[in-house]
């Protein structure tokens, strides 16, 4: 409520609050935004099983489609999710087939864990693919073999988006919400907001709780208010 009246402010009486929706994005291969910046992300993907190593890591700032390339690895290679935690099995689940680790800076992992998955991988002939916002070097690793192993591994580095890329994201993120959007407003939007990924989910999101509020259609007028408040309170990570 206190975010909807940060950028509603002289219409409070004429709002109510949205009911809150699950807007499940559209994650299927046909589904991707391809550009140059995910292009090499999306070749190796779509290579599997014919990877360079046995460790892919995927990197990239937030919403820049790691999640979206991990289920297309789910989907492709029948990839399970694992945690690299004492007594969750991940090295067993490692050796029978391919597995998944996301968000690996963020979520954390056992060293000595992966270690053995990595391990496991690479004996038993299945794949292991990582996402993260940061590079293996950040992650502080203080095992000196898991270290080695991740300088082995395959990194992939999703780039920042450009205005194409952006406008396209806007896109289909309002078709994941069932919203169409003139392109004039799209285009709007991209020339004056932060060019990242995380920038774009948030526009998305509070103009469309704004309009729903104000029981109105998407315009620029209430683009403009978006961005204004944004301005103001810039996105994080």
């Amino acid at each position: 409520m206190s975010e909807i009246k940060s950028f509603a402010g002289r219409h409070k009486a004429a709002e109510q609050i949205p009911l809150e929706f699950d807007h499940g994005a559209a994650r299927g291969r046909d589904d991707l935004l391809e550009s140059e910046r995910l292009a090499s992300a999306v070749s190796l993907v779509d290579a599997w099983p014919c990877w360079p190593s046995p460790v892919v890591i995927l990197t990239g700032p937030p919403g820049s489609g790691k999640s979206h390339l991990a289920q297309i690895y789910r989907d492709h290679a029948g990839a399970q999710d694992i945690v690299p935690q004492p007594g969750k099995g991940a090295s067993e689940r490692a050796a029978l087939g391919p597995v998944l680790i996301e968000d690996a800076d963020r979520a954390g992992f056992d060293e000595v864990e992966l270690f053995h998955v990595i391990n496991a991988v690479r004996q038993h002939g299945t794949t292991l693919l990582i996402t993260s916002r940061t590079f293996p070097p950040s992650w502080k690793v203080t095992l000196p073999d898991l270290a080695s192993r991740l300088k082995a591994a395959t990194v992939v580095e999703i780039g920042a988006p450009d205005e194409v890329l952006l406008g396209q994201l806007i896109t289909k993120l309002f078709a994941d919400r069932q919203l169409y959007i003139d392109d004039k407003i799209v285009s709007y939007i991209v020339q004056r907001m932060e060019r990242s990924f995380a920038a774009a989910q948030a526009v998305v999101d509070r103009l469309d709780k704004l309009a729903l509020s104000r029981r109105m259609k998407i315009s620029r007028s209430l683009a403009a208010e978006v961005l204004e408040a944004m301005e103001a309170a810039p996105v994080g990570d």
